[in-house]
This record gives structure tokens, C-alpha cells and sequence, in this order.
């Protein structure tokens, strides 16, 4: 468990205000992206040309609240297919899609997590189930929002960590990728997530990870000094075809991703 320092009452106030403005951000952009969701739907069916603008302007203007900063190398891919990265935090969602209009792939239980899961919903998240017995299903979900020109994001650790490590890569959802009619198009993008926690705090101070609860280290990042700092590396993408097997895409990836952490962070 990541040690919580004590919030002085500037913190409390500071943190107080944040939790408003980031009410009021929800409060005017939400019913936007449900308006915008529903003409999308009448007119261009799962494609969403307008909303993933609504929805990447809400996770900037809460990373500006919270007073984290993001720097980006290298460019999310334009090409049909996924991006894959290292997951370290529920921040994980508010830095990706505040640089990248993107899609997660997550579990089904996200889908009810307390406010998590609300914002994963009304950010397009796919939510499926990781059994064997789902895959055909998962493939044509997956099929059905490429086709729609939907870029993807999962997280193949199936966990998320302290930030500070990368863990083995988990080939299952690599698989739909490997459908005929998907293989030949579809490409996979490293990205490697990293945190420089404010200063004086702990280093994994923005990891959310094991038993840890969410309201209280919600609490800690938003009553938190700013100057924290998410750095992107968006590496060269994979080509699906070129790979034998999940297994070996899934390795590949992995290595890439590790190669994006500080060096005593590749363990």
C-alpha cells in the first residue's frame, strides 16, 4: 500500500475545488456526448465522428484540474487494428484518451465499477468477457468496431501495477486479431504509460493497483500537489500477419513496451 501523506486544510480546499470543477466539467459535457451519441447513432450507426472530440476534451480539462501533465513521443498509428500498453491506474484511462480518441477494451466487471465504469460507458468502452467460450462473440465485437473505424486500446497485463514495473503480457484478447479477415489488416501499437509522481510524493503514487480502494487514492491524487507528469511512448506498430501466433505478438509487444520504461523500471 502506497503511504498517503497527511492533507494539510489548503489541501482539503484545493481538493474541494477541484472536486467542483470537475462536477461542472461532467455536468456540461456529458449531456453533450449523449446528444452528440444519439444523432450518431440515427445518421452513421457505431461510427462516432463527434463525440470522441466531447470525450477527449473532458479527460483534458480533468488532467489540467488534477495537475498532471502529459508529454507524448512518437504518434498514436492511424492504421485499423489496437493499441497495447502497460497499466498502472484508473489515470490510465484520463491520459490515453486525453492524447488519443481512442476505444478501451476492458473487462466486464469495469462496466460497474463506481465512477469508473460510468465514465468508461459513456466513453465507448467495449466490455467483454475473458473466457474461452466468448471468443466468437469477442471476435465479431471487435470485428464490428474496427469496421467502423473504431481505434482500440487494451491492457494485456489483465491487471494494473504500481507504475514502477512491466508484467507478462496475457495473449488472450490477442487471438480476435488473428480471425480470418482481420489478420491481413489489423495492426498492433506499443504504448508505454509513465508516471513522475509530484514532488516529495512516493514514485508509484499514481499507481492504483492489488487491494488498494478507489475513493481513497482518488482522494489523494485529487487533493495532491501539482506537478505531476504521464509521459506516452507511442512506438512503431506491428503488423498482425507477420506474427505466427498470439503468443508471439503478445511477446514482441511486451518487449517493446518494457523498452519505453526507465531502466530501473524494465524488470
Amino acid at each position: 500500500m502506497i503511504p498517503v501523506p497527511r492533507r494539510s486544510w489548503a489541501g482539503r480546499l484545493s481538493g474541494a475545488l477541484r472536486m467542483i470543477a470537475l462536477i461542472c466539467t461532467l455536468a456540461v459535457l456529458l449531456p453533450l456526448q449523449l446528444l452528440l451519441r444519439g444523432v450518431e447513432r440515427v445518421f452513421y450507426g457505431q461510427a462516432r465522428p463527434f463525440s470522441p472530440y466531447v470525450v477527449q476534451a473532458f479527460f483534458r480539462i480533468c488532467l489540467f484540474v488534477l495537475g498532471i501533465r502529459t508529454e507524448m513521443h512518437g504518434k498514436p498509428m492511424t492504421l485499423p487494428g489496437a493499441v497495447v500498453g502497460n497499466h498502472a491506474s484508473w489515470l490510465d484511462i484520463f491520459v490515453l484518451n486525453a492524447r488519443h480518441r481512442v476505444f478501451f477494451i476492458s473487462k466486464s466487471e469495469v462496466a460497474g465499477w463506481p465512477v469508473i465504469g460510468f465514465l468508461a460507458r459513456a466513453a465507448g468502452t467495449l466490455f467483454i468477457r475473458r473466457a474461452a467460450r466468448e471468443a466468437q462473440a469477442q471476435t465479431a465485437a471487435l470485428g464490428a468496431r474496427l469496421s467502423a473505424g473504431h481505434p482500440l486500446l487494451f491492457f494485456p497485463e489483465g491487471t494494473s501495477t504500481d507504475g514502477l514495473r512491466v508484467l507478462a503480457f496475457k495473449a488472450t484478447l490477442f487471438e480476435a486479431f488473428f480471425a480470418p479477415g482481420l489478420r491481413e489488416a489489423a495492426h498492433i501499437q506499443p504504448v508505454t504509460v509513465v508516471y513522475d509522481a509530484p514532488k516529495g510524493a512516493d514514485p508509484a503514487f499514481y499507481g492504483w493497483f492489488g487491494d488498494m480502494d478507489f475513493a481513497p487514492h482518488f482522494a489523494a491524487v485529487l487533493t495532491a500537489r501539482r506537478g505531476g507528469v504521464a509521459r506516452l511512448t507511442y512506438h512503431a506498430p506491428l503488423k498482425v500477419a507477420d506474427f505466427a501466433n498470439r503468443k508471439a505478438l503478445a511477446q514482441e509487444a511486451e518487449r517493446i513496451v518494457r523498452t519505453g520504461m526507465p531502466a530501473e523500471r524494465r524488470g
